[in-house]
């Protein structure tokens, strides 16, 4: 995930157990008066894992946890040891946050600029930003587009590009909330693609049960709650059967 104020000339980042993965320590979130999530403790150190359940269940909060972009009202999320209430900006360096509408993460007017934000905010030299931007460009076929108003890309188009700013601050870790949402069939799959060709591990938020296909686990979150947690084969039929 994005942030703007640059980080002090000199600042050390603080000491992480790489390989620790993230860890929910009885974790409990309220808005309000209302509970959203409760009692959520588990680790996840898999390379590939969905979160599925119905809406209002509270998974899209708990994914919002996994880089305190949401802070726990009660527990603990740490990310390979770092505390998400006191280190969040290192936090966010290891996992970067895609959200369902791409309107909400891109920031800037042009493909390239927008490509670049992230980066700069980490404080990464120039020539090294411009690399990773041509990078991205290339990667995911916005070359043609890098002047071009980043808002009048096609849904499509601007998904791919808040995926790719994301990927340009190298984080180890990406959560993506419910990225196929607004997505047609064909930009659905392609998506889907993108995300299964990732080197870094990933936590998917969905409906769409069929991209959750060769996960190497998946969470179903009930009334606030991890309700199932397992293998695609084990979960989803059992979430499915709930719905029916």
């Amino acid at each position: 995930m994005r942030w703007r104020r640059r980080p002090e000339a000199g600042a050390e980042e603080p000491a992480a157990t790489p390989g620790a993965g993230i860890d929910l320590r009885d974790v409990g979130h309220e808005y309000g008066d209302r509970t959203v999530l409760s009692g959520v403790s588990l680790t996840l150190t898999e390379r590939r894992v969905g979160v599925i359940g119905a809406n209002g269940s509270g998974k899209s909060t708990f994914a919002r946890l996994l880089n305190g972009l949401v802070v726990p009202t009660s527990g603990s999320v740490l990310v390979d040891g770092l505390d998400t209430r006191t280190q969040v900006r290192a936090v966010r360096r290891r996992v970067g946050f895609v959200f369902q509408d791409p309107d909400a993460q891109i920031v800037h007017p042009t493909v390239a600029e927008d490509l670049a934000f992230g980066p700069q905010n980490q404080g990464v030299p120039a020539e090294e930003i411009a690399r990773r931007v041509e990078e991205m460009l290339d990667r995911y076929g916005l070359a043609g587009h890098r002047d071009h108003p980043a808002h009048l890309l096609s849904g499509g188009q601007k998904q791919l590009l808040a995926i790719a700013g994301v990927l340009a601050m190298r984080p180890q870790r990406i959560v993506f909330d419910e990225p196929t949402t607004l997505l047609d069939l064909a930009n659905t799959r392609r998506v889907a693609r993108v995300i299964d060709e990732l080197e870094q591990d990933v936590v998917v938020v969905t409906h769409h049960l069929d991209l959750l296909a060769g996960f190497d686990r998946v969470l179903v979150v009930e009334d606030g709650r991890v309700a199932a947690d397992g293998t695609p084969a084990e979960t989803v039929p059992w979430y499915v059967a709930r719905m029916d």
